[in-house]
């Protein structure tokens, strides 16, 4: 077996995008791996939120049928590959579907449209609502994190991990291609959720009382009980979607769950022009915001997932689904199911309460502001770092599984060295560029540069933990990979324990506010980061970090030069004048880029290499060459 485990990866094609579906095994993997995979996309919810994904659903298909199912990545939007197979019974009756290739060029633009538009709707309703303390855009947020909370705790988590394996699972062994399953599935959930968001609306006074201070006062509190009744029902169109969205990935029908949830975030813009429409030129607070903009604001956002899901359905129909309540559940095999999700509702539950303990400081105290940060900074992790995990997690799968654990190190080590190369520069731009940034990003109708200005700190701190995080979520994969899934649950308790007690700290006593919040999370993904190699490396051997460490050195040199070049950029430029945010953060920005790269390569960072190459062939690829 021969094999170059530092180019024969590397994540993205001679078109320069991510070969989400299909394509070829790296020479001498195993023959599973050359299988159609899936990468699923979780509904939209509240932006900024850290949901659950099926990270280890890959390796629980793979590995055996009562394997178990993975945690949590830390993204807005949770993902999954999961290889696919198509049972002789199924074959003959599915519906012709789309090519690998043409799937996968939807797909790329689904995700890369679905980015701008939930990038511009995080936008319009900070133009919309402010960022003030005590403000509508904090109680807006925090309404929508309850509906995405209840949802993971009591079913998201679980149904995220567990769906995928047992679709995949019944469609290969039964006769009817797993239909019959997929009906009793689809029908727990909509029962199990339905009660639940009933429940939960009935219960929206408790959830405020529970998830704001007292301090925050009467008027904030009634508008986000007020919200929040309009918003709680979401939990059950959540379920509802991210059912269907697996059902019609395991049968092949890839597109649709990546383009619905564009309607969503395209309603929720269209909700936050016609706020500011009608709210006019006067400052809405809580205390004087009127019912029919509560209704305006709640319904609208709660109108979005409605209608990402029920475009789902034109869909399920082509791919052959046809609806049919099923009752009798105990053919499901609950007992397994709850098996199969038992890790994952520990890792849920502790994170919930770490989630718990940040609404309960950030509430009307810079929640929407912090949000958006936390935003900016998950885009950046969705587009690299998940990107290059996806990548790798087939073949560490595949190694692990024939155990060639020197082969699983190989990977994890490319996979570090090459996030951290590419995620740099953005972080260099966060931590140097943070004004710039958040003033031209979000300044406008509402959101002040007063408002900018707060967030300025937080984005710095999110800059610092750009690249732990990524990494912590890596080397959570390759536990997944092994499969070992009870490792990170449990430490998931002594990493929210540590991010709980920091966050407390820094922000209480020393008031650094939103950004000791944020600087509180990248302390966790250090510690996280730390634990995570010490207990793989006790699993599966030396990792091997010596050429790791030394790349790394080289990186945060780069760093280090390109953020003195773009800080001095955008001092000259105020210097002569120019106060355009725009103007800062273009030139600064590139200059941040052309300098690190120059750097980087001057220091000979092989991945970067990688990154030249991949220019180089769309570059070739545009002029037709």
């Amino acid at each position: 077996m021969t094999r170059d485990p530092e180019h024969d990866w590397f994540p993205w094609d001679e078109t320069g995008t991510f070969p989400i579906i299909g394509g070829k095994p790296p020479v001498g993997e195993t023959e599973s791996v050359a299988e159609p995979t899936v990468h699923l996309q979780r509904p939209a919810s509240a932006e900024g939120t850290v949901y659950v994904a099926a990270a280890a659903a890959a390796s629980a298909v793979e590995t055996s049928p009562g394997g178990t199912a993975g945690e949590a990545t830390g993204m807005p939007a949770g993902e999954a590959t999961v290889r696919l197979g198509v049972p002789a019974a199924a074959e003959a009756t599915a519906p012709a579907g789309p090519t690998a290739a043409s799937s996968s060029a939807l797909m790329a633009a689904g995700s890369l449209v679905s980015r701008a538009t939930g990038f511009l709707r995080t936008a319009m309703i900070a133009a919309a609502l402010g960022g003030a303390l005590l403000g509508v855009g904090d109680a807006y947020t925090t309404s929508q994190f309850l509906p995405g909370m209840v949802y993971e705790l009591l079913i998201g988590g679980i149904l995220a991990s567990v769906v995928v394996p047992v679709l995949v699972q019944a469609r290969k062994r039964d006769a009817d291609g797993g239909e019959a399953y997929a009906q009793r599935l689809i029908t727990l959930v909509m029962v199990v959720l339905g009660v639940a968001s009933l429940l939960a609306t009935l219960c929206a006074p408790l959830l405020t009382l529970l998830y704001t201070k007292p301090s925050t006062g009467d008027a904030y509190r009634a508008l986000v009980t007020d919200l929040s009744y309009l918003m709680l029902p979401a939990i059950f169109f959540f379920g509802v979607a991210a059912i269907l969205s697996a059902y019609l990935n395991t049968r092949n029908s890839f597109a649709p769950p990546m383009w619905t949830p564009i309607l969503n975030n395209v309603i929720v813009i269209a909700t936050a022009a016609a706020f500011m429409i009608v709210s006019g030129s006067t400052p809405v607070t809580p205390a004087n915001i009127t019912p029919g903009l509560i209704l305006l604001l709640g319904g609208g956002t709660l109108l979005g997932i409605v209608v990402q899901t029920v475009a789902l359905l034109p869909a399920l129909h082509k791919a052959g689904f046809r609806w049919r309540l099923r009752f009798d559940f105990r053919e499901l095999g609950l007992r397994r199911l709850g098996h199969l999700g038992g890790w994952v509702f520990c890792y849920v539950a502790v994170s919930q309460v770490g989630l718990l303990v940040l609404l309960r400081l950030l509430s009307g105290d810079g929640l929407l502001i912090y949000n958006n940060v936390f935003l900016l900074m998950m885009m950046a992790h969705g587009i690299v770092a998940v990107s290059i995990v996806t990548a790798l997690m087939p073949r560490m799968s595949a190694a692990a599984t024939a155990g060639r654990f020197a082969d699983v190190v190989d990977d994890l080590a490319k996979g570090v060295r090459t996030t951290v190369a590419m995620l740099a520069p953005i972080a260099v731009v966060f931590i140097f560029l943070a004004g710039p940034t958040l003033v031209a990003l979000f300044v406008r109708g509402e959101f002040t540069v007063g408002d900018a200005d707060k967030g300025a700190p937080v984005l710095i701190m999110a800059g610092l933990s750009l690249i732990p995080f990524s990494l912590s979520q890596l080397f959570t994969f390759a536990f997944y990979a092994l499969p070992d899934t009870k490792t990170p649950a449990l430490l998931n308790i002594p990493v929210v324990v540590v991010r709980v007690a920091v966050q407390l700290v820094l922000f209480g006593v020393t008031a650094m506010g939103a950004a000791g919040v944020m600087l509180g999370n990248g302390i966790s993904y250090l510690v996280c980061l730390v634990l995570s190699a010490w207990l793989l490396r006790n699993k599966i051997g030396s990792l091997g970090l010596a050429q790791t460490a030394g790349t790394l050195a080289k990186v945060a040199a780069a760093m280090v030069g390109s953020g003195l070049v773009g800080f001095g950029a955008v001092a000259g430029i105020e210097a002569i004048g120019i106060d355009s945010a725009w103007v800062q953060l273009i030139i600064g920005g590139g200059l941040i880029l052309a300098s690190y790269l120059g750097l980087a390569k001057l220091l000979r960072v092989g991945e970067i290499d990688d990154v030249f190459a991949l220019l180089g062939r769309i570059r070739r690829k545009v002029v037709g060459r």
